[in-house]
């Protein structure tokens, strides 16, 4: 089964990177950009038997390694 996680910081925390590509863009004529938030994009293939498995799984994954809980919120996709 196909698994897609994006991770972002949590809304209210300061996103140097994003602030600095808002800069960059503004910089180079791109008027109108209100913010910019940069994240993490994960795309996993697993072999189990049941979509809550798979989800259970990448819960852990994300608690334990992909995602630090305390600054960032990460979101799971179930696919084919």
């Amino acid at each position: 089964m196909k698994v897609r996680v994006t991770i972002t910081l949590k809304p209210g925390l300061l996103d140097a990177q994003g602030k600095t590509i808002k800069q960059a863009l503004e910089s180079l004529g791109f008027k109108g950009v209100h913010d910019v938030r940069v994240g993490k994009y994960l795309e996993l293939e697993l072999n189990h038997g049941s979509a809550g498995a798979t989800r259970k799984d990448v819960e852990r994954m994300c608690k334990t390694l992909l995602a630090n809980p305390v600054v960032e919120t990460y979101r799971i996709e179930l696919g084919s």
